[in-house]
């Protein structure tokens, strides 16, 4: 999985039967507020921005203010745009990092607090593919109280950001629904999209299976293609309570996850397998077998010789 830039990892803050209903559309978790408004920001979409505004800034909660306007959505919890993104502290107006700006430059940044900071998560909600935003970010929802000293961000100063989102995934996947064959493990999906899954009692395949769960119609997933997807992966075997024991979740934690699959891969055999091929918007499920899984070899929660069953999510092809 790609990693953030150094900002924001710096901060260590800054996915049958199928069913589902419709959701509300989602509210900015920030709004405009007169720090944001007292930044001014230069130059094209896309290109790194020339910046500046008054110090100190010094807002109680987190604003945001939509400079260019995108299309679509505004973007929610749960997904994961393509960024580039300036960052400066508000109180002094140094210039922290610049990063994203430029063909094919663009980082992936999540909307997720948990993963990200949780000022520029919030930002983020008043953003939409294609939006330049302002987001200006309190102490309490940058570093905290103690600051960043390696940043030279002292107790009490804020943030600014300047992001261009060029590219923002669903957090589902929102192909159509599609029978499977009996005996099939079961996904039921939650309103979000997060899938529950029933495994069979039966003895699992010596072969993978796969079966394709909603059928997408976007580009379709090629060898060495880096892709965004949402999974869960279960054990085969129920666990104590009769259930299947999920033991890799990207629903679980918060975001969705980007990988190289085919040539080069950086997934067991049978998830490449899997999505290589399918195309963006579809969900995939998968019967793998040990011998395209983790083989003879225990990794983490999972016993080895085990077969798994994956629900996957395909959002897009970084």
């Amino acid at each position: 999985m790609r990693s953030s830039f150094a900002l924001i990892a710096t901060a260590g803050l800054v996915a049958v039967a199928l069913t589902g209903c419709a959701a509300s559309a989602p509210v900015p978790e920030a709004t405009p507020g007169d720090s944001s408004a007292a930044v001014v920001v230069t130059g094209k979409f896309g290109e790194e921005p020339k910046v500046s505004f008054p110090t100190p800034l010094a807002p109680e909660e987190t604003q945001c203010t939509e400079i260019i306007v995108g299309t679509g959505p505004v973007l929610e919890e749960g997904q994961l745009a393509m960024v580039g993104l300036a960052a400066f502290n508000g109180a002094t107006g140094d210039e922290l990092q610049v990063s994203g700006f430029g063909k094919d430059d663009a980082v992936p940044l999540n909307v997720n607090a948990s993963a990200t900071m949780p000022g520029i998560a919030k930002g983020l909600t008043c953003a939409r593919e294609g939006s330049r935003v302002v987001v200006v970010v309190p102490e309490k929802d940058g570093f905290g109280p103690n600051g960043n000293q390696s940043l030279g961000i002292e107790p009490g100063d804020s943030i600014v950001f300047v992001v261009d989102v060029q590219r923002a995934f669903p957090s589902r996947a929102d192909g159509t629904p599609q029978l499977t064959r009996d005996r099939f493990p079961a996904v039921v999906l939650a309103p979000d999209g997060r899938p529950g899954i029933t495994v069979p009692k039966i003895d699992p395949p010596k072969s993978l299976q796969q079966e394709t769960l909603l059928q997408g119609d976007g580009e379709v997933v090629e060898d060495g293609d880096t892709v965004v997807v949402q999974y869960t992966g279960v054990l085969w075997e129920l666990g104590d309570d009769g259930k299947a024991t999920v033991f890799d979740s990207s629903w679980e934690n918060g975001t969705p996850a980007t990988f190289v699959v085919g040539t080069g891969g950086q997934v067991i055999p049978g998830f490449s397998t899997a999505v290589v091929g399918q195309k963006v918007g579809s969900q995939i499920g998968v019967i793998i077998p040990p011998s395209e899984g983790y083989g003879d070899q225990a990794q983490g929660a999972i016993p080895a010789n085990s077969t798994l069953f994956f629900v996957i999510d395909i959002l897009g092809v970084v």
